[in-house]
């Protein structure tokens, strides 16, 4: 179906090869905090990620490079089962549909998905119509549902105006939706992405913490397509200061931070709507520590939810919940701070060199000269 890359058809072997790809750990990029077993999103028990890319050259010259990612907090579930859940905006240039809703009910009903921004329509009528034909409405004969989705701009790579992402690409996505290893890098909604003008898309990171002898997880999923070349630093290392060459954006006029960000947080820790706003709040700080400063022109969105309190959403009784005390969430904030750090250079070290619509081409962060800067600046960590 499609000459290059991963197409629907081929979905299920890009997204084992790209899962394989190194990551920055493997690299030596010191970090801090305890990872997950998989160091994924995927190990708060029950999340499922799906994914389709799609890369194609046209007959017309256009080039396709785009797709769509889906979260599914319960898995297969998640259309019955409801989450707690808290966003943020910490710059709001961009979109992330659903949010109202969750700022009034405290819940997140569905799949979280990710695409490009000219494609979020699409993509939520399409989540719509997957609900619908699984059948089983409420009392009234229909389903009431505002999906969740959010964009980031992939039309610098990506034929954005030539609205490649279809139904049956979401449908797709949401259908092969596993636990396990997550690819990143060039695929899903992180297909056409780029970030500190270095080719960048889907990444993910987790942290293990502890709270009063109990075990939580917390995972962070990120499409990263924000940020300037400049202020870029990997470990505290100001990498931007030294790769210098290859610069996506040569004219001044378009230097500024104008791309964006979706950062998904999800942990097994029982918290409360209001509790994961905090949470989500902290992304912002770990993407600060990668050097952006959220500029006027980037859409900055993050999600947090718990899969604690099976169902919160459950009628006719009175419900009972657990929570965790507001005095004791700082390590959820520490963890949240690290795992998205993490997870953006993560997008970064597994992303590869990319040319698309109109010759544009994004080069991937060079491997070999990203060791000699945490070498020389004693950053380095021999990977175990």
């Amino acid at each position: 179906m499609y000459r290059l890359g991963c197409g629907v058809v081929l979905y299920a072997l890009c997204a084992l090869s790209s899962a394989a790809e190194p990551r920055a750990r493997d690299l030596g990029v010191p970090f801090e905090g305890v990872p997950g077993p998989l160091n994924a999103i995927t190990d708060v028990a029950g999340i499922t990620v799906g994914q389709v890319t799609l890369i194609e050259d046209l007959a017309d010259g256009h080039k396709v490079r785009t797709g769509v990612t889906a979260i599914l907090p319960r898995g297969k579930d998640s259309a019955d089962k409801s989450v707690f859940a808290g966003w943020f905006a910490l710059n709001g240039n961009g979109e992330m549909t659903g949010t109202m809703w969750i700022d009034e009910s405290g819940q997140l009903e569905g799949p979280v998905m990710l695409t490009n921004t000219h494609s979020v329509g699409v993509v939520r009528d399409a989540v719509i119509a997957g609900r619908v034909h699984a059948g089983g409405a409420d009392a009234s004969g229909y389903w009431w549902s505002l999906p969740v989705v959010a964009e980031t701009w992939d039309g610098r790579l990506n034929d954005i105006n030539g609205f490649h992402v279809k139904p049956e690409h979401v449908a797709t996505a949401l259908a092969n939706a596993s636990g396990g290893a997550v690819a990143e890098g060039n695929v899903g909604g992180g297909t056409g992405m780029i970030c500190h003008e270095f080719k960048c898309g889907i990444g993910t990171a987790s942290r293990r913490i502890e709270i009063h002898e109990n075990s939580y997880r917390v995972g962070v999923l990120v499409q990263a397509n924000y940020g300037v070349r400049d202020p870029l630093r990997i470990a505290g290392v100001p990498v931007g200061q030294y790769l210098r060459d290859d610069r996506v954006y040569t004219d001044a006029r378009l230097s500024g931070d104008t791309g964006s960000i979706i950062i998904v947080v999800a942990t097994d820790a029982p918290l409360l709507p209001h509790q994961l706003r905090r949470v989500a709040k902290r992304a912002g700080m770990g993407l600060a520590r990668m050097g952006s400063y959220a500029g006027n022109g980037s859409g900055d969105i993050f999600l947090a939810f718990s899969t604690a309190n099976a169902d919160p959403n459950k009628d006719g009784t009175i419900g009972t919940v657990s929570y965790i005390g507001n005095d004791d969430l700082d390590s959820l904030f520490e963890a949240t701070v690290q795992a998205t750090e993490e997870a953006i250079v993560n997008a970064m070290v597994a992303a590869r060199d990319m040319r698309g619509e109109a010759g544009h081409y994004a080069r991937a962060i060079p491997h070999k000269e990203l060791v000699r800067l945490l070498k020389r600046f004693g950053r380095y960590s021999r990977p175990r």
